[in-house]
């Protein structure tokens, strides 16, 4: 049995638990962090000393931390090609993209866009500062998108753990009161996660408890 600690609406969390459905482990989840509290007791952090969500543990083996980290143990564990190829040179094409999404988009979106959008009351919003974030992302979703329509997903012709490096932070893009750059591939791909049973349970999940009036 899969325990997890971390709340629901954080989107770390929920690339995990997206992960996890998709590959029909079973799971507990416990609400951590933000307004839930429990992330600043001995107990959490001496599973991890950041204090952040989330933390999975896997039976007696010791706790991991870093989300990308989990998605990796859980895919080399559980997971089979070509989700997560067995084959060294295949994995590491399939890695690469995947890390290239979380370093290049998912960390240019959630701070200049999302937590800006979310996080700071509308009246204190720098919305050109906002927009240029949008715009800065264009030239990565343009990658995104030349791979995505010639292959089909962002490592190649199958889903993989690249697809949750990368499509996890869709939801909230989608959702955003922004002007996106047209995508039309990307608008597709995402169109076809949310078709997905576990993006729809454990992605598409509100992020009002988040917000800032």
């Amino acid at each position: 049995m899969l325990t997890v600690w971390g709340r629901r609406s954080s989107s770390n969390v929920q690339m995990v638990m997206w992960c996890i459905a998709e590959l029909g482990l079973a799971v507990r989840r416990h609400d951590v962090g933000h307004r839930y509290g429990g992330n600043d007791t001995p107990e959490f952090l001496a599973m991890n000393p950041n204090g952040l969500v989330p933390v999975l543990k896997d039976g007696d083996d010791a706790p991991l931390f870093e989300s990308a980290v989990i998605t990796r143990y859980l895919a080399s564990r559980y997971g089979a090609g070509p989700f997560w190829p067995a084959d060294l040179s295949e994995r590491a094409q399939v890695d690469k993209w995947g890390e290239w999404a979380r370093l290049n988009i998912w960390q240019n979106f959630n701070g200049p866009v999302f937590w800006q959008i979310v996080r700071v009351p509308e009246a204190d919003r720098d919305e050109r500062a906002i927009a240029a974030a949008v715009q800065a992302l264009k030239p990565k979703f343009d990658i995104a998108e030349a791979r995505i329509a010639e292959h089909g997903f962002l490592a190649g012709p199958d889903f993989t753990l690249a697809d949750m490096q990368f499509g996890y932070l869709l939801y909230r893009y989608f959702d955003l009161p922004i002007e996106r750059p047209s995508h039309p591939a990307i608008a597709r791909y995402y169109a076809a996660l949310t078709e997905r049973p576990a993006y729809r349970e454990h992605v598409m999940v509100s992020y009002d408890e988040l917000r800032v009036t």
